[in-house]
């Protein structure tokens, strides 16, 4: 798997701030906690109630290039699923959406996961092409589909 090349040289938390979704203050907050604990930043602006899923989604998609898509109304055909192990899929938070040729189109919490990437071509030897989801949309389809 390349490096994943940022589209936009700006961190997450710069462009939050910049588009008024957190402030000055919050971000610091955040990235105490995260120099704490040590986990995504996004994740702990999610969970300290300064932003929401959906716009970590969307500022990703912004830094990466990254396509976001809500998994609430989509569908995804039961071979699909039998592409990735249950297991595979709760560890890295991802969930294969379509196939065509050699490409498995996925959605993720995690996009930047390059050990979750690499070892998803390794298992399907096929090309993974990450969509970004967040982990709510994620917990639920993959509840909907794996009862």
């Amino acid at each position: 798997m390349a490096a994943l090349k940022r589209l936009v040289s700006k961190q997450l938390g710069e462009l939050l701030r910049e588009r008024k979704i957190i402030t000055e203050e919050q971000l610091k907050e955040a990235l105490d906690v995260q120099g704490q604990k040590g986990d995504l930043i996004g994740e702990i602006l999610v969970s300290l109630g300064y932003a929401k899923e959906e716009e970590i989604a969307q500022a990703l998609t912004v830094q990466y290039g990254f396509p976001y898509i809500p998994l609430d109304n989509y569908e995804i055909d039961a071979e699909i699923l039998r592409l990735i192990p249950e297991q595979v899929m709760k560890k890295y938070g991802v969930i294969p959406l379509d196939k065509i040729g050699t490409t498995i189109t996925v959605a993720m919490v995690n996009p930047l996961n390059n050990e979750a990437l690499d070892e998803l071509e390794a298992l399907t030897k096929c090309d993974i092409q990450p969509f970004v989801t967040t982990a709510t949309g994620f917990k639920s389809a993959l509840a909907r589909y794996h009862k």
